[in-house]
This record gives structure tokens, C-alpha cells and sequence, in this order.
């Protein structure tokens, strides 16, 4: 196992930092604290921009590879994260309205709310069949661990598990065998696989149990079949291999609200790590110990 320490690449600029009332959602998560941005839901499109969600102020940011930010889209609402769905819409996972499309610079369609009604969506990934997956954490934990993860396929809503303590960070592995699910309340990363019984929930294990920080966020999976876990409060990532052995261990140089992780399809041993507390995005590369 490596330790790393990852170096700044981009920041947010500070003619983008909110400095207005906090939100709402920045209210109940952080009350009586100044927050000028959270960042989460890193991920890089084909034309090898970052994508960004600033959840308390509903923004979407799109960092170029010269590191030049964008604000794409701005609704009165708290996304946690935003992908490109295959046909190139613009789905998000909204914390006040559920799963919507953004339809344009500050418009959105609510496309689902949920039955029975989410408890407040956080992240999402899609499959490489375009099955999209999400998480519905609200604000579950071990005293209430009723956290859930869904699947969107053709148009149909399954709800998969209802009994996460915090269901959070998700991914799929890279031959859509697998679904990797932060439990973060319980500090774990659940998986079960992506073919489903007809009905009723999969058999779900505990692939890791992490300790420290608050527990894992984002999860990001790569070509060689690597997780990448970003640890919440910690400071930190770490990167596994497909056996859930440790890989890495990347540690960041400011900042403990390690939120997010992406690795570059262009480089699959590069990590981006997203720190929300300053609003920086680091980023290393991950050795490969087959070599």
C-alpha cells in the first residue's frame, strides 16, 4: 500500500464564492457556519471536462482541462449531482425535488418524486447499459437506518434497499457486474450485484469497513476495476482494487471535506479528489501494483 499526498489543481474562483444568506440546505447541514460553496458529484465527459454540483446554491460547474470554471446551469433547488445520460440529457438528483432534468441554463422537469416520496436524494451513477442508479440518503443513519438506492431503467423507478444508515456515494464496476454503495453513517461500502431478483431487495454484503472522518462519500470506479472512496471529514481517499485490497491511501494538503473522486478516463491511474470545505479539486496518480 502507497501513501500519497495529492496536489491542488483547480480551485473554485473567488468571483464565483456565494456570499449572500446561506441556503436552506446549508442552514440545516452546516447551521450558524458561512459556506460559500459544498462541491460534489465529480465526473469528466468525453470532451474531458470536470463536472461539478454546488449543492446549497444549485449551481453546475464545468471545468475545462485548462482548468477554466463555467457555470452551466443555475436552479433554485440543492442537486447533489449531475450526469450526462447516454442520450445527452442532463439528469440530476435533487435534494428538494427529486430526480429531474435540467432542460436549460436555470429550467428543470421533475421526472420523478418518487412512490413512495424520496427522502432526499445524494448521488448517482449509470451503468455502462445506461441503467441509471441513485441513492436516497435523506437523513438516515444507524438510529434510522432507512437510507435507500433505486434503479431507473426504461423509464421504471425500483427501489433496491431501504435500509442503508446514510446511502450516499455510488458506482458501478467497470463490467456493470456490481453496485457499490457508501453507507457512510455506518462507515462502510456496501455491493450487491447489478442483476436483481424479479422481486424483493439482493443479498447485500459489507465490502469495506473504513474507520475515522465521518465515513465514505463519493466512490469512483475505474478501468483496471479500482474503487476509489472519498472519506468524508477525513481529509482523505483511498483507492482498492477489485479484490478490496488497499491500494493508496491519498491524503490532501488542505482541507478535510473530501467529498467526491473521479478517476480521468484518459489516465484511469489519475484521481480527482474533491475537497468542499475550501472548494479545491486535487488530484495523484495511483501506481498500479501489477507492475
Amino acid at each position: 500500500m502507497t501513501h500519497l499526498t495529492a496536489t491542488l489543481w483547480t480551485a473554485l474562483p473567488d468571483d464565483l464564492h456565494h456570499r449572500g444568506e446561506p441556503s436552506n440546505w446549508a442552514k440545516m447541514t452546516r447551521p450558524g457556519q458561512p459556506m460559500h460553496s459544498f462541491l460534489e458529484a465529480a465526473f469528466f465527459d468525453t470532451d474531458h471536462n470536470l463536472w461539478l454540483s454546488d449543492v446549497p446554491y444549485g449551481r453546475i460547474f464545468r471545468i475545462s482541462p485548462a482548468g477554466d470554471w463555467t457555470t452551466v446551469h443555475q436552479i433554485d433547488s440543492e442537486p447533489h449531482a449531475m450526469r450526462i445520460a447516454p442520450d445527452g440529457r442532463h439528469i440530476a438528483v435533487d435534494y428538494k425535488h427529486g430526480l429531474i432534468e435540467l432542460t436549460g441554463d436555470t429550467s428543470y422537469n421533475v421526472l420523478s418524486t418518487g412512490e413512495p416520496a424520496f427522502l432526499g436524494l445524494s448521488d448517482m451513477t449509470y451503468g455502462s447499459d445506461g441503467t441509471l442508479w441513485f441513492t436516497d440518503s435523506g437523513r438516515s443513519s444507524l438510529s434510522n437506518p432507512c437510507g435507500r438506492v433505486y434503479r431507473w431503467q426504461n423509464g421504471d423507478l425500483r427501489m433496491v434497499l431501504d435500509c442503508v444508515p446514510y446511502s450516499n456515494g455510488i458506482a458501478v464496476s467497470v463490467d456493470n457486474a456490481w453496485v457499490y454503495v457508501a453507507a457512510t453513517r455506518a462507515n462502510q461500502v456496501w455491493k450487491f450485484s447489478t442483476r436483481l431478483p424479479e422481486t424483493g431487495p439482493p443479498m447485500v454484503g459489507t465490502y469495506l469497513q473504513l474507520s475515522g472522518g465521518l465515513g465514505p462519500d463519493g466512490l469512483a470506479c475505474n478501468a483496471h476495476g479500482w474503487l476509489a472512496v472519498a472519506q468524508a471529514q477525513a481529509g482523505r481517499a483511498y483507492v482498492f482494487d477489485a479484490l478490496g485490497d488497499l491500494i493508496a491511501e491519498v491524503r490532501l494538503p488542505r482541507g478535510t471535506w473530501t467529498t467526491s473522486v473521479a478517476f480521468d478516463p484518459r489516465d484511469p491511474q489519475r484521481l480527482i479528489i474533491v475537497d468542499a470545505q475550501f472548494g479545491g479539486v486535487f488530484t495523484c496518480n495511483t501506481p498500479d501494483p501489477r507492475t
